[in-house]
């Protein structure tokens, strides 16, 4: 069988046409007859899912009402699975095994999802292409020799392969939207706060965020109102209910104010995404959008300032992996420091760099002049779009500047890397919403438009994106 959309699965369940089984096993043998070529998981473990399908056809009348009842899911593998292999792309956990799942985990299953694996990424979420990872890289569906974006490449594929109609991805500077982009499917960065950060493996923890790919946008709010709401193991979590991120899914574009910030848009930018972005935006217009030129002033400023708080974050968070409480241990060493240094041999070239970069910038001397002055320019860009907020309803720029750009051709230059979410980090350091939608070809490449919101206003970006693909 050929899988459908998440409801299209639920429906076909419910009405009796087809088992959860059924459904887990045609997952399966996408994973089994594409992952070859795509390496979009880590770790797929068939027997636990058709074990949890079996469970779900087995189970009382009531469950079938559950909103992901029978949906095969993949996860991202930096997100804590109990009992299935948790890696975060690196050989320092390359056989760890977590003892408990992520609350976004158990909001899935609770809503009848199947987990099937875990999917491919960079290592430690650091990177924007999945070839940072320890598992080796993953390749666009689109176009085999390019990058499937990253670090939520792995979970990116699945879903625009069909392997799985949804996954969980995450993102500490565009890990979600960015690979959504390049790979022509649709990525949810909800507000910060909005999703439980519980069990999701650290990287920058004042910008890391849960978000769903789907292929389209009801599938989308299906996830998100699955996943929203408090969580008290997680200080971070926003003591708010979730919103009905279903209600405003068919308001169309008519009356929604699209600011555009033209300034930054003016250079950067390929060709092709430019055009693909302008006749979408222009499109929202014919059907009612109005659109409106606004300046971010410090916009321009935003990637440096975000390398520096995620480089910070990251040398905090990864000092826990010491050899000593779980993951991988150096062997034969004859001192405490001895051990600590052959363990950490184990990270990645680019973990390295980003722990070394961020113990710099904290450092006596220089804290005050990097890290301080980083948290000065996050604070003017949240109140730049305060101040556009003011006039429009979302801001709407690419994705990514490019599409999906070649395997290896900026493994060794870092700063083109980090340029690859320069139109991203605003969203996490600012801690807004935003969603990419597909809105076109360049080349034979998907194009991907970004939509960000004001902070928990995630039903008027799903409107918008809604307006998108119906256009």
């Amino acid at each position: 069988m050929t899988l459908g959309d998440a409801a299209a699965i639920r429906r076909a369940i419910a009405a009796r046409e087809v088992s959860a089984v059924d459904v887990c096993r045609a997952s399966l043998d996408r994973i089994e007859a594409l992952n070859g070529a795509l390496n979009a998981f880590i770790t797929v473990d068939a027997e636990r899912a058709l074990r949890r399908a079996a469970s779900l056809d087995d189970g009382p009348a009531t469950v079938r009402d559950l909103p992901l009842f029978g949906v095969p899911i993949a996860v991202k593998d930096n997100i804590c699975t109990r009992g299935l292999r948790t890696t975060a792309g690196s050989r320092i956990l390359e056989h760890y095994t977590p003892p408990y799942s992520a609350t976004v985990i158990e909001r899935v299953e609770a809503a009848g999802a199947i987990v099937v694996g875990k999917t491919n990424c960079d290592e430690f979420a650091m990177g924007s292409s999945t070839e940072h990872s320890a598992f080796g890289p993953a390749r666009n569906p689109w176009a085999h020799d390019r990058t499937p974006g990253g670090s939520s490449g792995g979970s990116a594929i699945a879903v625009a392969t069909g392997m799985t109609p949804i996954a969980l991805g995450s993102e500490t500077g565009g890990s979600v939207r960015q690979p959504a982009a390049l790979c022509g499917v649709l990525g949810f960065k909800p507000t910060y706060g909005r999703i439980s950060r519980y069990g999701l493996i650290a990287f920058g923890s004042s910008m890391d965020q849960i978000g769903p790919l789907a292929t389209n946008v009801t599938d989308l709010a299906t996830v998100l109102q699955v996943l929203a709401g408090e969580d008290l193991r997680d200080s971070s979590c926003a003591r708010r209910p979730a919103d009905d991120y279903s209600a405003m899914l068919n308001a169309g574009a008519r009356g929604l104010r699209i600011g555009i910030p033209s300034r930054i848009l003016a250079e950067g930018i390929e060709e092709g995404v430019r055009a693909a972005f302008d006749a979408a935006t222009e499109a929202l217009r014919d059907a009612g959008a109005s659109l409106i030129d606004i300046e971010l002033p410090h916009a321009r400023y935003a990637t440096p300032a975000y390398a520096i708080v995620a480089m910070a974050e990251a040398s905090s968070n990864l000092g826990r992996y010491d050899g000593v409480r779980y993951g991988h241990r150096g062997e034969k060493t004859s001192s405490l420091r001895d051990m600590y240094t052959s363990t950490r041999a184990a990270f990645g070239r680019e973990v390295k760099r980003r722990v070394l970069l961020g113990t710099y910038v904290l450092s006596g001397g220089y804290y005050d002049a990097f890290y301080t002055k980083a948290q000065q320019v996050r604070a003017l860009l949240r109140r730049d779009y305060e101040t556009a907020f003011e006039q429009v309803d979302v801001v709407a720029t690419p994705t990514s500047p490019t599409t999906a750009f070649p395997l290896g051709a900026r493994v060794e230059d870092p700063l083109q890397m980090y340029l690859a979410d320069v139109l991203t980090v605003s969203a996490n350091l600012t801690g807004l919403p935003a969603i990419s939608v597909p809105c076109g070809f360049a080349e034979g490449l998907p194009v991907g438009l970004q939509l960000t919101g004001r902070a928990w206003d995630e039903a008027t970006l799903l409107r918008g994106a809604a307006a998108i693909t119906n256009r």
